[in-house]
């Protein structure tokens, strides 16, 4: 879901027909076709915050039952109230979506420990560097770090410290192919987007900008590994 679609299914709940003609003109206007690169900046995605203890007022997902492959459902939802203990501590939960989209209010339970916290980018997030362990046989040659994180909040605390010093970037993101079948999201075009590529532009363009601040402005190079699926589109972003 982009932004601005997000604002008129707001806008529908609160006044129907001013919601339709605002949704009308805007598919009035995004059927014309443009030239060059044009993208919807989507709503961007969430981080999931794998063993942060889930409390009431969190924004949390449903996990997929334990040992399956297949992606978990995607919907938001909010905590309201906790109760028991241990393995059979629930939460009673609401969904975020149900009020934006004009609807009832959607209420449900979970098993607490079948649930993951979540933050959208629109959230306060103070990402922290924490240790896990080293490893020296280099004597006092230079050494390599390995950040395991999303990569986006894992840039954005770079800058605080390699704003402009880094001389080589090497980034290998999702190739937009479709493919639902390994850990990471490779599946970043939704078959109603006016422009096709369009949400996987967004999701690039937000990390692009990030690697950007990062690098030597007079002496720098950044890669990008990538196929036919969108090489061109990202020719024209890189420009």
């Amino acid at each position: 879901m982009s932004r601005l679609t997000e604002l008129l299914a707001r806008a529908k709940a609160k006044d129907a027909q001013l919601g339709s003609d605002l949704e009308r003109e805007f598919r009035a206007l995004s059927s014309r076709r443009a030239f060059g690169l044009n993208f919807e900046r989507h709503k961007p995605e969430v981080v999931e915050l794998a063993g942060r203890p889930v409390r009431k007022g969190d924004k949390v997902r449903v996990l997929p039952p334990r040992g399956a492959t297949v992606r978990g459902e995607q919907r938001l939802w909010r905590v309201t109230s906790l109760a028991g203990k241990g393995e059979n501590r629930m939460a009673s939960l609401e969904r975020m979506e149900s009020e934006a989209e004009g609807g009832e209010r959607e209420t449900g339970e979970a098993v607490v420990a079948d649930l993951v916290v979540v933050a959208e980018f629109r959230d306060f997030i103070y990402p922290g560097l924490v240790s896990t362990g080293e490893v020296k046989r280099g004597g006092d040659k230079p050494v390599h770090t390995v950040i395991n994180a999303e990569n986006f909040h894992a840039l954005k605390a770079l800058t605080y410290t390699h704003r402009g010093k880094v001389d080589a970037i090497y980034i290998d993101p999702p190739y937009n192919t479709g493919a639902k079948d390994w850990k990471y999201n490779n599946d970043y075009v939704e078959n109603d987007d006016v422009y096709r590529h369009s949400k996987w532009l967004a999701f690039i363009e937000r990390r692009l900008s990030m690697a950007l601040e990062l690098l030597n402005p007079s002496n720098s190079v950044l890669i990008v590994t990538i196929d036919e699926k969108e090489y061109l589109r990202l020719g024209l972003l890189l420009e």
